[in-house]
């Protein structure tokens, strides 16, 4: 299977906590069933009952979920799994004649930070259905550690404009180390610079990630920078 995560270069270790806080745990899922389309999911799952673990798993499947090019009006994983399978099967019945290579559904999470106050999941999917190339998709899920509640960006930024400003200094520095010889002007396609859509947390600061076609063509794939804490620390709300 495709390695889908591979961004995930300075983000390895989790953060101690070192309070009477007790942090939720986390196992690593697979679903093993078999289907006639190529269909793998591992993910993230928070361990035991408590509201906490139950909250923090409830919004790890809605985010996958929400990543997947389904008109299924589904909320439970394994659901959405067999909907995507029994299309597949359709599909085959109904243009028999068609020569294509298997449908693809792939799913990946990695918990890739945790302190006592923020959890950040990385959800990443592929989906092929034929044509030219699959779809990739990356979405950085923040959680609130103590509540499970999902977490936007002005959850933990108390400054947008501000933090704007400093991530499009650090985006063009970024551009300025890359080999390729890419300034600014490739990217945003003629648009002022913005904010990603993901933004998530690292031991060294936070990641910033921009999807295929987000701001640049397909050939140039994911964009990505990171903001190292110090840089960042006057515009968190969280320590």
């Amino acid at each position: 299977m495709k390695r889908i995560i591979p961004f995930l270069i300075f983000v390895t270790f989790l953060n101690s906590c070192t309070s009477e806080f007790k942090p939720a745990t986390f196992d690593t899922i697979s679903v093993e069933e078999s289907y006639e389309a190529e269909i793998s999911a591992v993910y993230s799952k928070a361990t035991g009952s408590s509201d906490l673990s139950n909250a923090i798993n409830t919004n790890v499947e809605n985010a996958i979920i929400a990543t997947l090019n389904t008109s299924e009006n589904k909320t439970i994983l394994t659901d959405v799994l067999k909907a995507f399978n029994e299309e597949y099967l359709s599909f085959k019945k109904d243009y028999a004649e068609i020569d294509e290579p298997a449908w693809e559904l792939h799913i990946e999470t990695e918990l890739v930070y945790q302190s006592e106050d923020i959890i950040t999941i990385a959800i990443s999917t592929y989906e092929f259905k034929g044509g030219a190339h699959g779809n990739d998709k990356i979405k950085l899920l923040n959680l609130d550690a103590k509540s499970g509640k999902t977490l936007d960006i002005n959850d933990f930024i108390n400054d947008i404009d501000g933090f704007t400003t400093l991530a499009k200094a650090q985006f063009i520095t970024s551009l300025e180390k890359n080999k390729d010889q890419l300034t600014i002007e490739n990217f945003f396609f003629g648009e002022p610079f913005h904010l990603p859509e993901n933004i998530g947390f690292s031991e060294e600061g936070l990641v910033l990630i921009y999807n295929v076609y987000e701001v640049a063509s397909y050939d140039l794939g994911y964009t990505e920078f990171m903001i190292p804490f110090d840089d960042v620390e006057p515009y968190l709300k969280l320590n």
